[in-house]
C-alpha cells in the first residue's frame, strides 16, 4: 500500500474515535456520576494534544498517536468486559483504537522507507 493509504487509513479513524467519545459521553450514553465536562476534558484531551501535527502528516505526531490509541484500546476492552448495556460503543472503541494505531504505526513506517 501507498504511505497515503496509511495516512487516510490513521485519519478516518481519529475522528472516527473522536466523534465516537464526544457522542458517548454526551448524547448516547451519558454518565449519571460524573459531570461530563469532567469526562469529556478526559477522555477527549489526549486526542487533541497531538491533532495538529497528525493533520499535517507529521512522523512524530502520528507516532505519538499510535501510543495514545492505546490508551483508548484498553479502555474499551475493559468496557466490553465491565458494561453489558455500552458493549457496542465500547467495541466501537476497540475497533478504530486498532485501526488509528495500525494506521499511525504503518504510515511512520513507510516514511522511514522513503527518508
Amino acid at each position: 500500500m501507498k504511505t497515503l493509504h496509511f495516512y487516510w487509513l490513521a485519519l478516518s479513524a481519529f475522528f472516527g474515535l473522536f466523534g465516537l467519545l464526544m457522542l458517548w459521553q454526551t448524547v448516547l450514553a451519558p454518565s449519571t456520576r460524573f459531570p461530563i465536562g469532567l469526562l469529556l476534558l478526559l477522555n477527549i484531551t489526549p486526542l487533541l494534544i497531538p491533532m495538529r501535527g497528525m493533520l499535517n502528516g507529521d512522523k512524530n505526531s502520528c507516532s505519538w498517536m499510535a501510543y495514545i490509541s492505546l490508551f483508548y484500546l484498553i479502555h474499551g476492552l475493559v468496557e466490553c468486559y465491565a458494561n453489558t448495556d455500552e458493549r457496542w460503543l465500547a467495541a466501537l472503541e476497540v475497533f478504530f483504537s486498532l485501526q488509528l494505531f495500525f494506521g499511525a504505526a504503518f504510515y511512520v513506517r513507510a516514511l522511514g522507507r522513503h527518508a
